[in-house]
């Protein structure tokens, strides 16, 4: 706690973060904003309680004295604690249990499919078209597809 802030140091330019959101996305603004200023293990745990509010700011100001060695350890305690604020990745069964309505037109639910679909990571081209073929209801373009 006793290394000086760089000369010229200015306040981050980063939301507060207060224990609703993803952890990683405020480590990520954290880090890429530090970096233009220092990447000094101990200036970069100094100025983290800075970037925190609410119950983060409580969690971190109860951490017990000495349990944080490096930054590394800080960022792993602060993810493990908010953990459960990382929002859930969409698998293919999501794809799998997508339905055309039967008033639905085809162009809505290709936009509800396109927008499940573009959540998804490393989504196969070919899961995706047997997703949607067997989420279509029967009709000339399901036809033309097949």
């Amino acid at each position: 706690m006793g290394t000086p802030l760089p000369l010229g140091w200015k306040s981050l330019n980063i939301d507060r973060y207060d224990g609703s959101s993803d952890p990683n996305e405020h480590i990520d603004a954290y880090v890429t904003q530090m970096n233009m200023y220092t990447n000094d293990d101990a200036l970069m745990c100094q100025v983290f309680p800075t970037s925190l509010k609410g119950p983060t700011l409580t969690w971190y100001t109860q951490l017990p004295t000495g349990s944080i060695d490096n930054f590394e350890t800080l960022m792993r305690r602060f993810t493990a604690q908010y953990t459960t604020s990382r929002p859930h990745h969409i698998t293919s069964a999501a794809l799998a249990n997508l339905k055309q309505g039967e008033n639905e037109s085809l162009r809505n639910f290709m936009e509800r499919f396109a927008n499940t679909s573009i959540q998804m990571r490393n989504l196969n081209p070919e899961v995706a078209l047997h997703s949607m073929l067997m989420a279509l209801k029967p009709g000339p373009f399901v036809d033309s597809l097949c």
